[in-house]
């Protein structure tokens, strides 16, 4: 009997405020509410990483980035950590990527490892599975040019004077319309949804592993006008601000200064629950198709959230505050997770890596030292019966600044550099109803997050035992998981004995 199929669905740069099931006033997600409440929804996960390369390594290693170390966009993943899309490969599963972020689709950073076909919608030469099925002079002339421009968008990622370039407000229309900067929301769902029909029918016999990015709450913002609210539908100011703020890249990623005025701040809101309205309405196609597949574990969450000056800063970059680590999370498997359950604990989003390794029945051949070795322990499934997590009851979230948004900053307004100590990895634990957020080693808040969800009120200074004891978990977090990256498990050269070793259990060809 085969395995489940198993899809994983990540809303690229989606909080969870914004959807309407976790409290959003606006109707901004009503297919995504309507398969959640079919599923088990999760009320407090938490992203290991506050931007796209390293909170995906983690998704699909089961690491914090203090292991993996993908934590810049120049590094490549090691081949230590075996992917998710790797070790089910390896035991049989047909595995398949449709992808639009183009940090993960377009960059050779190892994230694609281990896909028998993977799809990218993103940059200058996307691909769909129906160019299968064109012409071979034709197929030729574009793996050509595919190859041709990934070495390009490579290219930007290791040089900071080309991305420097391409922020200059003149230049970001051209290559955010050009290179399919956002990718193409429509096709990518009509992909996926047609490759499940199919692969289903044709191939009966076989597991499958879907994985799908979804980036249409990314800026730039260009949601259709029916979207949007009316006030600021009919606004033409609105409008205006919006195509201006479009071309400013560099704001995207930065400290929020100078600052921008409350009306700015909620028309920029607006657009972005719109365009998470737009891809909602797309995906609906799909999960009315997936809540009709009981033997299919789906999981749909958010690698990270956005922040549109709360606290002071735009992007992703930077911070560990709630609006960029708090983030979505559902999980369909009737057989395992409950319909219509909302489990309140704090669990990290790395466990989805062990979920899936536990539904499908795969140990992973890993010594007991490895942090993945207990997949049973760490499985999201352990969340449901009120037993104690492998984890224990602590939940981390890590943000190392990328360094091409540091140094652009650099050349643009140092003077943040040291004020905002932007340079300083920032990590937030938590534990309870509380959560400890520290610049470095220093203290920057502790917060109630059940009764303060929006991290506005600091009771630190109330609370010294408290501060004292979570920053010395912190401590040991931190001195474990670079352990395990000292021990030449993650980021480096791998040895050539534990090459072959994996070369021999078929996760690295």
């Amino acid at each position: 009997m085969p395995k489940p199929d198993v899809v994983l669905i990540i809303l690229d740069t989606t909080r969870r405020d914004r959807l309407s099931i976790y409290g959003n006033k606006s109707n901004t997600s009503p297919h995504f509410d309507d398969f959640a409440s079919r599923a088990t929804l999760y009320d407090r996960a938490v992203s290991p990483a506050q931007w796209t390369i390293p909170a995906h390594a983690s998704l699909f290693t089961g690491t914090y980035a203090s292991t993996h170390q993908l934590i810049e966009a120049d590094r490549t993943l090691s081949g230590a950590y075996p992917t998710l899309a790797e070790i089910l490969r390896a035991d049989g599963y047909h595995t398949a990527g449709f992808c639009n972020n183009p940090l993960v689709g377009v960059l050779n950073n190892g994230l694609q490892r281990g896909f028998d076909a993977f799809y990218n919608y993103a940059g200058a030469a996307p691909n769909r599975p129906q160019d299968m099925r064109r012409s071979g002079i034709r197929r030729m002339v574009e793996r050509r040019w595919g190859r041709f421009a990934r070495n390009v968008g490579n290219k930007f990622a290791h040089s900071d004077a080309l991305f420097q370039i391409s922020m200059h407000p003149l230049l970001v229309p051209i290559w955010t319309r050009s290179i399919n900067y956002t990718g193409h929301t429509a096709h990518s769902i009509s992909d996926s949804l047609e490759y499940l029909q199919t692969r289903r029918k044709t191939h009966p016999e076989t597991s499958n592993f879907t994985f799908l990015n979804l980036m249409g709450a990314h800026l730039p913002y260009h949601p259709p006008p029916e979207f949007l609210p009316a006030e600021i539908r009919n606004d033409k100011a609105a409008w205006r601000f919006m195509r201006r703020f479009n071309t400013e890249a560099a704001r995207w990623a930065t400290p929020d200064e100078p600052p921008l005025s409350d009306w700015q701040k909620h028309v920029i809101d607006g657009f972005y629950q719109a365009e998470i309205a737009h891809q909602d309405a797309h995906l609906g196609r799909l999960l009315r198709y997936l809540q009709t597949l009981d033997d299919t574990l789906v999981i749909i969450a958010a690698d990270h959230g956005e922040g549109h000056g709360d606290h002071g800063f735009f992007g992703h970059s930077f911070v560990v505050y709630q609006e960029l680590v708090h983030v979505p999370l559902m999980i369909h498997y009737p057989e395992r997770f409950p319909q219509g359950a909302r489990i309140a604990k704090n669990v990290s989003t790395r466990r989805i890596f062990h979920t899936i390794m536990d539904a499908t029945g795969i140990t992973p051949p890993l010594d007991e030292a490895d942090p993945n070795a207990d997949v049973a322990g760490l499985s999201l499934a352990r969340s449901l019966n009120g037993t104690a997590d492998k984890d224990g009851e602590f939940v981390f979230a890590e943000a190392f600044p990328p360094q091409t948004v540091v140094n652009l900053i650099h050349k643009r307004t140092p003077e943040l550099l040291e004020r905002l100590q932007l340079r300083q990895t920032r990590r937030g634990v938590y534990a309870g109803e509380h959560k400890l957020a520290l610049i470095g080693d220093s203290v920057d808040g502790l917060f109630d997050v059940s009764t303060d969800p929006a991290e506005m009120q600091n009771v630190a200074d109330n609370q010294p035992d408290t501060v004292r004891d979570l920053q010395a978990t912190v401590a040991e977090f931190v001195k474990t998981a670079e352990h395990y990256r000292a021990g030449g498990l993650a980021y480096g050269t791998v040895s050539a004995e534990v090459e072959d070793n994996l070369r021999a259990l078929g996760y690295i060809e």
